[in-house]
């Protein structure tokens, strides 16, 4: 059953601290909602950010990992090195329902017929249902990012009543480099080979000098959002033009 939207705690915790540090911001998330909060993590280009920094608060705290079964083997293999570098001790990989692939997309093909249906059975659904037990969630998002992202605060109610956390929101891309250089964090190894934005293998692409980091990301189409973050009235953001 979704939670009521109650957006009172958190126009209270941005009031108090919505131009805070992403460490303060996450620390207080953490104490708030201690016990019943989760960390999102894609485990993709700039993930490493917000982990460490989890890390260093408390590594025992869920960290869930979407993985749709068309993830890139690197993403894989990034999760778990990246994990034991830092000493998370419950990453969770939460999967898709076996049989509502074999029922919904048997051939594994639905992400060229039909994307947001794919996203829909692969990443929201999944994820919503893991999410069910936590009263709050962390999410890496910036307000750079994308246009649906650019008015986000640092702590918000989503469309089911889940208290979504955002440290990084004000962060620019030159702070997440600086972040990177700073604790010589390990870069996912697609970013090298021009994947600034890291989603599932069939719907990215390499982005060319020049465009924009998710230019990437459903290329051939008119969207900035898998699904899992939403507007307000519930419909997936899509591009300008």
């Amino acid at each position: 059953m979704p939670r009521p939207l109650d957006p009172l705690p958190t126009a209270r915790l941005n009031t108090r601290f919505g131009d805070a540090s992403a460490e303060t911001i996450l620390a207080v998330a953490l104490d708030r909602f201690d016990g019943e909060i989760a960390m999102v993590s894609s485990f993709g280009a700039d993930s490493a950010v917000l982990l460490h920094m989890l890390a260093a608060l408390d590594p025992s705290v869920p960290v869930l990992m979407l993985d749709t079964l068309m993830l890139f083997p690197e993403t894989i293999a990034y999760q778990r090195d990246l994990s034991a570098h830092l000493g998370l001790t419950d990453v969770r990989r939460i999967s898709p329902d076996t049989g509502a692939i074999e029922q919904a997309d048997p051939n594994g093909d639905l992400n060229s017929r039909d994307s947001i249906a794919c996203c829909d059975l692969r990443k929201v659904v999944p994820l919503r249902n893991a999410l069910a037990p936590f009263t709050a969630s962390i999410s890496g998002r910036k307000r750079f990012q994308t246009g649906q992202r650019a008015a986000m605060r640092a702590f918000e109610v989503d469309t089911d009543g889940l208290i979504k956390v955002n440290p990084l929101a004000a962060w620019t891309p030159a702070d997440i480099a600086a972040y990177l250089d700073r604790h010589a964090l390990p870069r996912h190894p697609l970013v090298a080979k021009g994947y600034p934005s890291i989603g599932c293998a069939p719907c990215t692409t390499p982005v060319a000098e020049g465009e924009d980091s998710r230019s990437g990301r459903w290329r051939a189409e008119t969207r900035e959002e898998c699904g899992i973050h939403i507007t307000p009235d519930g419909r997936i953001e899509r591009k300008a033009g």
